[in-house]
C-alpha cells in the first residue's frame, strides 16, 4: 500500500503579512499531513502583521516558521513543487504570477485586507478575526475534498466554488 500523497499549497497575496500567512498556518494546522501550506507575496512587507500572529497563536497554532517572503522563493530551482496556488487578495489575482513548475491548479479566494482596516483596535481585531474565520471555512471545505476521486476539471470547479463561498462560520 502506498503512502497517501501530501499536496503542496501556496497561498499568495501582495504583502504576505496577514491573509496568506493565516491561510498557511490554518492549512498546516488542520490538514493532518494531507497538505503542506506555504505563503508568499509579490511585494512582501518583510514582517508578519502583529494582529495576524496574535490571532494564530490564540487559536493554538504554531507561528515559529511563519515569515513574510517573496513568491520568487517558490519559483526557483529546488523549491517545493506546488500542486495548488491560491490567491487570497484582489491585488495578487490581477498580477502576472511567475510560471510555476508542474502547472499547479490555481484558484482565487479573495478576501478584504484586514491590515488595511482603520479605526479602533477592536475594529482591527474584528477584521482579522473575520478574515481568519472565512479562511478557516474555505480551508475546511478544501481539505474535505476527495482529491483522489476528482478529475482535474471537477477539482478546478470545486476550487473556484470555494472562492465564492459565502463568508460564513467555519464548518467543523
Amino acid at each position: 500500500m502506498t503512502e497517501p500523497k501530501t499536496y503542496n499549497v501556496l497561498f499568495l497575496c501582495t504583502g504576505n503579512s496577514a491573509r496568506s500567512i493565516m491561510a498557511e498556518a490554518l492549512l498546516n494546522a488542520k490538514s493532518r499531513g494531507r497538505f503542506r501550506g506555504y505563503s508568499a507575496g509579490s511585494y512582501p512587507k518583510g514582517a508578519v502583521h502583529a494582529l495576524a500572529l496574535e490571532l494564530i497563536q490564540s487559536n493554538r497554532i504554531p507561528v515559529t516558521d511563519l515569515r513574510s517572503k517573496s513568491w520568487d522563493e517558490f519559483a526557483r530551482t529546488g523549491a517545493p513543487r506546488m500542486d495548488f496556488v491560491i490567491t487570497v487578495c484582489d491585488n495578487a489575482a490581477g498580477e502576472v504570477c511567475p510560471v510555476w513548475p508542474g502547472q499547479p491548479m490555481t484558484a482565487h479566494w479573495g478576501l478584504p485586507d484586514p491590515a488595511a482596516v482603520e479605526g479602533s483596535d477592536e475594529q482591527k481585531r474584528r477584521a482579522f478575526s473575520d478574515t481568519f474565520r472565512h479562511l478557516a471555512n474555505r480551508i475546511n471545505i478544501f481539505t474535505s475534498l476527495p482529491m483522489n476521486k476528482l478529475d482535474k476539471l471537477s477539482l478546478q470547479k470545486k476550487l473556484d466554488d470555494i472562492g465564492k463561498t459565502a463568508n460564513e462560520a467555519p464548518q467543523e
